[in-house]
């Protein structure tokens, strides 16, 4: 009997109905997940820190299931990599790598560990001012996480975790926003283009990197519209309500760089999986239509007067702060709401397919 082909559109449904489909313990997509970069995308590692850059303390966390109150998610919920975690099937979150539960209990590091820190970029000297741990750093600490799993369940076991696991590396935007744009030496010293050229070393390296340790399945987020971001348009917007519009082709400079980077990655490592997440264009849908996607306000955040407030300045008592979230695209002046992230892990869903 000959078999017909299954459509390749078919193919993407079936494996998107299997992800989104509820499971039990076990029976994940891929074994762990492994998350590194900035403040999007951090579980709590900064809390464990001596710095300005956390969110462990309210409003953050409020909407946080079961325990609404802070976790050290730059969020007022849950980050678009819990969604994702969530949509490959798994029941926990991987947990913040310095947290107490993963420095104390090894079994909690079985399926994944968040290695980010907010503040974060591609370039060591972003995070060195704000008492950030650097991308180089989180390496050295996956190198660390992976002696560990190897010594509690086995060398075995944590090779295959290593190379089965999807990486997650959301880095570039603190690059720019607290470093290139506000350090006058550095801004002089280079073109906005040329600057873009200048993180494709380091992009490049952390990538070739997690190779080297093992990691086959690795998905890079782009750079997000900065120019949208409440605080960029407060701080670099002249008094301009919208969009701050040379930030924005920064992004895509940038973007556009960081795809023919990936690609030449790819070339050189062809058993990689290498995908990079537009993050840039589901975010400005959300800005510039929010209606379509249920939202009403996507110029202000949520957190204190909307313009400006992000982590310490986001506070319990931030004047203004508003008591339902769920219609903000952003929650602070840098970050998306829980409701935002949502929307943006089910696109990273439909891009990241080729990783399952």
């Amino acid at each position: 009997m000959k078999l017909t082909p299954v459509p390749a559109a078919m193919v993407a449904v079936l494996l998107l109905l299997s992800a989104a489909a509820p499971r039990s313990a076990g029976q994940a997509l891929v074994p762990g997940v492994m998350i590194f970069g900035d403040s999007v995308v951090d579980a709590g590692n900064n809390n464990r820190l001596a710095t300005l850059v956390r969110a462990d303390f309210p409003p953050y966390g409020r909407d946080f299931p079961a325990t609404h109150s802070p976790t050290g998610r730059f969020c007022n919920g849950k980050l678009a990599t819990d969604y994702t975690v969530e949509n490959l099937g798994f029941s926990s979150y991987p947990p913040a790598y310095l947290s107490e539960e993963a420095q104390s209990d090894n079994k909690s590091l079985l399926h994944g560990a968040n290695f980010a820190s907010g503040g974060a970029g591609y370039l060591d000297a972003t995070a060195a001012p704000y008492g950030a741990i650097s991308l180089s750093r989180q390496l050295e600490y996956f190198r660390e996480y992976q002696s560990r799993v190897a010594a509690s369940a086995g060398a075995q076991r944590a090779a295959a975790l290593t190379s089965g696991s999807i990486y997650v590396v959301s880095a570039g935007t603190s690059d720019y926003v607290q470093n290139y744009y506000v350090n006058q030496m550095l801004s002089a010293t280079y073109s906005p283009d040329q600057f873009a050229d200048v993180l494709m070393q380091p992009f490049t390296s952390v990538v070739e990197s997690l190779y080297g340790l093992g990691a086959r399945r690795i998905g890079v987020t782009s750079l997000p519209p900065m120019g949208c971001l409440p605080a960029s348009v407060t701080l670099f917007g002249g008094g301009g309500g919208g969009c701050v519009e040379r930030l924005n082709n920064d992004s895509l400079v940038f973007n556009q760089k960081l795809g023919v980077a990936a690609g030449a990655v790819q070339r050189r490592l062809p058993d990689l999986k290498l995908v990079v997440f537009d993050i840039y264009q589901p975010l400005l849908d959300l800005v510039s239509n929010p209606t379509n996607a249920g939202f009403f306000e996507s110029r202000r955040a949520c957190c204190g007067t909307g313009t400006i407030e992000t982590s310490v300045l986001c506070h319990q008592g931030a004047p203004g702060t508003c008591t339902n979230a769920t219609g903000y695209v952003f929650w602070d002046g840098f970050h998306p709401t829980d409701a935002s992230n949502k929307v943006l892990a089910d696109a990273l869903l439909l891009q990241g397919l080729q990783l399952i």
